[in-house]
């Protein structure tokens, strides 16, 4: 295997901040040598809305980010979340051919291009097609069904897809700052790789990416993502409600978010107050500690309750064994894994990073570029064992999310 060392690119263009990462990648070995943050602007729930702004925005955090690296990034790997992003299952089964019913290489493609070969409406693409495993006369195969026996090979694949412009905005950001964007990778696949197990994922369990202005789920199973989809509503919205219902500016409320907010109320005496500075200086007000707590947790429910709604019946107690992991910056909100974990009714935790990431880097906030990163390792790593990329941009999953 190749040991040219590439500098690889974690970019996280978010609703409140624009986080870059820069890996040091050598075959399968990766330091990460570089980081730079941003306030994003001209985003909005996790969408691209103003060019201008965002490019600005996105290029000081890669400029800083080469800067501490003391190195040019050679690629990107660009995270994907949004409310346009939408996705849909569909499977295919095939007769096999061989007359001793051993299943081929040529059985196995088959079923794969017919699982993938659903038309997309007019002006969308696909970001992904994630497979799910294979059944061999309707059992469950867990790795390739090549060489078993049987009669009937089926497949089946939940296929992420989005907007054509949404997409093509959030790249050119990143080719204006003449850098190429290797593959997206959806938001909550790449947090989620960081923060559960392999167990976890063979168990079942639910990942909530919590940012600012959008909440992306997955839901694996079997080892492998099931179903995946973003809400539109995050953190911020919680601070927006804080302004509204207290008439506050949107620091203002930010910090009694931060300081104050709650997943559930906790306070019982209504007449219980907190400041919002603590320094006693001009301006410093007082409010209800109850009212902060009502508003925060009242927001915090509806997000779980529409995130459960849209997973419908692909998420049930039974196959999630695992339970829920929260990540992302909101997932610091105090009471809100035990919040998660009623609305569910499983077991929820706080996602943590490997024992292998600094400790500067171990806030949930850097668990999605963090996921970038690994992601391109093994995709560099893969190039590197055959010599060539296995197909082109948005060809699907590689191995690190479908043991594919």
């Amino acid at each position: 295997m190749s040991s040219r060392t590439s500098f690889i690119g974690a970019v996280e263009i978010g609703t409140s901040k624009t986080t870059v990462l820069v890996g040091e990648c050598s075959g399968r070995e990766l330091a990460i040598i570089g980081r730079g943050e941003c306030a994003s602007r001209g985003v909005i729930k996790g969408v691209v809305a103003d060019n201008r702004a965002a490019s600005d925005a996105t290029h000081s955090a890669l400029e800083m980010a080469e800067r501490d690296a003391g190195e040019r990034i050679d690629l990107v790997f660009l995270a994907q979340s949004g409310g346009h992003l939408e996705g849909f299952y569909n499977e295919a089964s095939v007769n096999v051919k061989a007359s001793d019913n051993m299943i081929e290489p040529g059985d196995v493609r088959t079923v794969c291009d017919l699982a993938k070969s659903k038309e997309l409406p007019t002006g969308r693409m696909v970001v992904h097609n994630i497979r799910r495993p294979f059944r061999v006369d309707g059992r469950l195969v867990p790795g390739s069904p090549e060489n078993l026996v049987g009669q009937r090979l089926e497949v089946g694949y939940w296929t992420v897809h989005g907007q054509e412009q949404r997409i093509a905005d959030h790249i050119n950001v990143i080719r204006g700052f003449n850098l190429e964007v290797r593959e997206l990778v959806l938001s909550s696949l790449a947090a989620g790789h960081m923060v559960t197990s392999l167990e976890e994922r063979q168990h079942g369990v639910l990942v909530l990416d919590i940012g600012a202005g959008a909440t992306d789920f997955a839901l694996y199973r079997d080892g492998v993502p099931h179903t995946t989809g973003v809400v539109p509503v995050g953190g911020a919205h919680l601070t927006n409600d804080l302004g509204i219902g207290l008439r506050l500016q949107e620091g203002q409320a930010e910090k009694l978010k931060l300081r104050f907010g709650r997943a559930g109320v906790q306070t019982k005496d209504r007449a219980q107050k907190v400041w919002l500075d603590g320094n006693f200086a001009i301006g410093d007000r007082q409010f209800p500690q109850q009212a902060i707590e009502q508003i925060t947790a009242a927001r915090t429910w509806e997000l779980l309750e529409v995130v459960k709604k849209k997973l419908g019946g692909a998420f049930s107690p039974e196959t999630c064994a695992s339970g829920v992991v929260l990540t992302g910056g909101t997932a610091k909100l105090s009471g809100i894994v035990e919040a998660a974990a009623k609305v569910f009714g499983v077991p929820a935790h706080l996602g943590e990073a490997p024992m292998w990431v600094s400790e500067n880097l171990r806030d949930p906030g850097y668990h999605t570029a963090l996921g970038l990163l690994y992601y391109g390792v093994t995709v560099q790593a893969e190039k590197s064992d055959t010599g060539r990329r296995h197909g082109g941009f948005f060809t699907g999953m590689k191995r690190l999310f479908t043991h594919a």
